[in-house]
């Protein structure tokens, strides 16, 4: 039977398929379809976008990511990140749900998948490396923390935070309005399920597999419920806040390219975006693949993601992404390759070409719970825990991004966050640290002479420069040179154990031109050991190869039995 398509622009998965998966991911494709729903609705009430668009960029943007993605399993769609930076960033520019506002978040998904596109082809993958973890993780948390503020007029009903003590004193009282009766009762239904529910099944005798399976369905029973409730109980007259009508049918496709007055303003916030989207990504593929024993490639997963945004731009307009909890239930479900998305994303088509009406009723108050507790499961507090018993350092970070995202913004947070991984990373490299050396007895091998009883020669003294040399750390390697010989008068030769140099720049080989002219000078002979082959070969072209004063050793034991 021919294909629809020549055979070499099928992806690799297609062209070598696994009859056996096929069952898997019809299954796993319509499970997903499911319980993704409302929150594909809910993401994009978040991103200030009419909610039907959260349903649109879950169908063509999948179909673009599995076709060019490397992941088997990563699931693509609205994730909390990108709603909450969509509405961040076009809040200021133009109401949310505005005609104005929706022509804006298709600009952006544009300008960030072109720049993902324009990674990928540079193959700039290593640039998700810009964030370290800590910063992710403070970004994160940062970012959770203002998706659960931003979601408190629709759950609590308090529009502004002056609010609050008047909300205080109504839950006090038990006089809530029927929105925040609905919401919280939502919210505690939904972290309940979360939290309490899989354990209880257990207990109850249910395997851990199915039980998994009955939480994750939960929240679309709670949303139903909170539906029923509303068209029951004519809430919608009462206050509380609906979808309202959703248009059968799929939007056209339709190109927005952004004007420029407004191209500046969205520039910025589209590469932060962009990176953002790489690391998460990028992170989400690799974790997967270790899991399953398979590999995938950070360019493609770019191109895949880069590709996605694209079709999101001129499909449904909102800025898509690698989502967690999606990807979680695709891999739940038994998703073992991507036609499991596709099969999700036909799901999709479908439901919003023949069931859009029956969202109408739909509480934004539900909605907007199911968007908290997602949130909450964000906020990672354990992380900064771990870096500040490590590293004050990556802790410093983690906090840096965090506030600045809650208080500056989300650019200026994750602007804070590379800074701030940027400085740790040369305040680490201009502070190295040197050891003094001495050999074990009774064997070949050197250690700090402050943690282990070694044998030390008073005429010499052995160095282990733990950093590569270079202009911003070679006063600290003078300082503690100096420092040893003003302590030690005796010593006529010193070692420079090279075999944590990984490179020597300009500035640090003439700096060492200037120690062994000036060693010579009182002496003292410089001689070094265990150089790395290219740093090597580098000094042999350098002044100070010939002018040494001491001499070059292939091993410290070496220079140990030389000097004794």
């Amino acid at each position: 039977m021919p294909f629809p398509v020549p055979r070499s622009l099928l992806p690799c998965w297609l062209r070598h398929y696994p009859r056996p998966a096929l069952a898997d991911d019809l299954v796993a494709g319509l499970i997903v379809a499911v319980l993704a729903l409302p929150q594909s609705l809910a993401y994009a009430l978040l991103a200030g976008l009419p909610p039907q668009a959260g349903l649109y960029v879950s169908i063509l943007p999948a179909f673009a990511y599995a076709w060019v993605g490397s992941s088997m399993v990563q699931a693509v769609g609205p994730v909390a990140i990108t709603s909450i930076m969509t509405l961040t960033v076009l809040a200021p520019l133009a109401a949310p749900q505005s005609p104005e506002y929706v022509a804006l978040a298709a600009s952006l998904s544009l300008l960030t998948g072109a720049l993902l596109v324009l990674a990928s082809l540079l193959r700039l993958g290593f640039l998700a490396q810009l964030l370290s973890r800590p910063v992710t993780q403070g970004f994160l948390t940062g970012s959770a923390i203002l998706i659960v503020i931003s979601q408190a007029h629709h759950v609590f009903g308090i529009a502004h935070l002056a609010d609050l003590p008047a909300f205080l004193r109504d839950l006090a009282a038990g006089q809530l309005s029927p929105t925040a009766q609905l919401g919280i009762t939502c919210l505690l239904a939904m972290a309940a399920n979360r939290h309490l529910l899989g354990r209880l099944l257990q207990r109850f005798g249910f395997p851990a597999r199915r039980a998994a399976f009955v939480v994750r369905l939960m929240p679309l029973l709670i949303v139903g419920l909170a539906t029923l409730a509303v068209i029951q109980g004519n809430l919608a007259s009462r206050g509380v806040t609906i979808v309202g009508s959703i248009e059968s049918g799929l939007p056209p496709l339709q190109w927005i390219w952004p004007k420029e007055a407004k191209l500046g303003h969205l520039a910025l916030p589209a590469l932060i975006m962009a990176l953002v989207g790489m690391v998460q990504n990028i992170a989400m593929a690799q974790a997967l693949a270790i899991q399953r024993r398979k590999r995938v490639s950070a360019n493609r997963e770019i191109l895949g993601l880069g590709v996605a945004n694209l079709v999101a731009a001129v499909h449904g307009g909102m800025p898509v992404g690698g989502g967690v909890s999606r990807t979680a239930l695709n891999v739940s479900a038994g998703a073992r390759t991507p036609l499991a998305s596709m099969v999700t994303a036909a799901a999709m088509a479908a439901i919003v070409l023949a069931a859009a009406p029956a969202f109408a009723s739909l509480p934004l108050a539900a909605l907007g719970a199911t968007i908290m507790v997602a949130a909450f499961s964000m906020i990672d507090f354990r992380s900064l825990r771990t870096a500040w018993v490590y590293d004050r350092i990556d802790a410093a970070s983690w906090l840096g991004t965090a506030g600045g995202v809650l208080f500056l913004g989300l650019e200026q947070g994750i602007a804070i966050g590379i800074a701030l991984s940027l400085i740790a990373l040369i305040v680490r490299a201009s502070t190295p640290h040197i050891a003094r050396l001495g050999r074990l007895p009774g064997s070949e091998h050197f250690r700090n002479v402050e943690r282990y009883a070694v044998d030390t020669l008073p005429p010499a003294l052995f160095l282990r420069i733990d950093e590569s040399l270079f202009f911003g750390n070679l006063a600290a390697v003078e300082t503690r040179l100096g420092s040893e010989l003003l302590q030690s008068p005796q010593i006529r030769h010193v070692v420079l154990v090279m075999s944590a140099i990984n490179r020597v720049d300009t500035t640090a080989m003439e700096t060492l031109c200037d120690i062994n002219r000036n060693l010579a000078e009182q002496g003292i002979a410089l001689h070094l050991a265990e150089i790395k082959g290219p740093v090597q070969d580098r000094l042999k072209r350098s002044p100070l190869w010939p002018a040494l004063n001491g001499r070059v050793f292939l091993s410290a034991n070496e220079a140990f039995e030389a000097l004794r």
